[in-house]
């Protein structure tokens, strides 16, 4: 297997410093060019100022990568690279290609690396009107002793599906000071979750508790920050109008993710490029709050 930690990386963890992996989809699919470059950018040195070592997660030539540079930063968000999940990380691989991971893949390469926790602006669902349609992100969960911390699922899944999914598979799903499961744009979906958590180090606690009972990986479900959160019912509008468009393009399977956050884009006149930002700059604040209390 062609695979590598980067040697500063490799070093903080040979030394049990605290590391948070992120996925590099955000990059590649998440966010229009150059904003999606200079987002990476500022993952990482969120990261670094809270104390932890980031490690981004990408395949370049056919190699995983954990803890991108600057260079390998730069092709995964001006490259046209394949969006990769578990089911088709082995086969890119193998080709020699290169592709940028979503939350599965991440979480894949950061339990080889010996990674605890990883950072990302929203997982993977059930998709809405397409139930069979279900991201690979929340079984990888499953069987990932990893915490992942994310502002709930994307906006235009089917977050109640999700929820359920999510506790089928035994993942558990913890709210970072609140009760109800965060809409993405938004910082409530009405969706009430019975567990949270108000303090790095409670959350800290629950990972490591989940860890040792052999199961697999936790959900620290973070609300975006108020000052940018946007009008659940606005989103709606947004979001059926953005389904419907990639429902009549037939758009399916790990294309339709980028394709209905592209509309999002479009349709809310840019106002939804900014809110993801500062949620995944909140999460991976978050995460690397929560390395250092593990």
């Amino acid at each position: 297997m062609s695979f590598s930690v980067a040697p500063a990386l490799a070093e903080a963890l040979g030394r049990g410093e605290p590391v948070v992996a992120l996925e590099s989809t955000i990059i590649a699919h998440g966010f229009p060019r150059p904003r999606n470059l200079s987002l990476a950018t500022e993952l990482e040195t969120i990261v670094r100022e809270a104390g932890a070592t980031p490690a981004t997660v990408g395949v370049l030539d056919g190699a995983l990568l954990v803890g991108l540079d600057a260079a390998g930063l730069k092709r995964i968000a001006s490259e046209d690279v394949a969006k990769l999940n578990v089911s088709n990380l082995a086969a890119t691989m193998a080709g020699g290609t290169s592709g940028a991971t979503t939350v599965s893949a991440t979480l894949r390469a950061a339990q080889i690396a010996g990674i605890g926790i990883m950072a990302t602006g929203g997982i993977g669902g059930v998709h809405r009107g397409v139930g069979h349609d279900i991201s690979a992100d929340l079984a990888e969960m499953a069987r990932s002793p990893i915490g992942v911390v994310a502002s709930g699922a994307k906006a235009f899944l089917d977050l109640a599906a999700t929820l359920d999914y999510l506790e089928t598979v035994g993942v558990a799903v913890v709210g970072y000071r609140t009760n109800e499961f965060p809409a993405f744009y938004s910082q409530s979906s009405g969706l009430r979750i019975p567990d949270s958590v108000d303090s790095p180090a409670a959350a800290a606690r629950v990972i490591r508790e989940a860890r040792e009972l052999g199961g697999g990986g936790v959900l620290i479900a973070n609300p975006v920050p108020t000052e940018h959160a946007l009008d659940l019912d606005e989103v709606e509008g947004w979001t059926a109008t953005a389904i419907a468009q990639a429902d009549e393009a037939g758009v399916m399977g790990l294309a339709r993710s980028p394709f209905v956050l592209s509309q999002l884009v479009e349709i809310s006149g840019g106002r939804v490029v900014e809110t993801n930002a500062a949620l995944a700059q909140s999460n991976a604040r978050l995460a690397a709050e929560i390395a250092l209390a593990l």
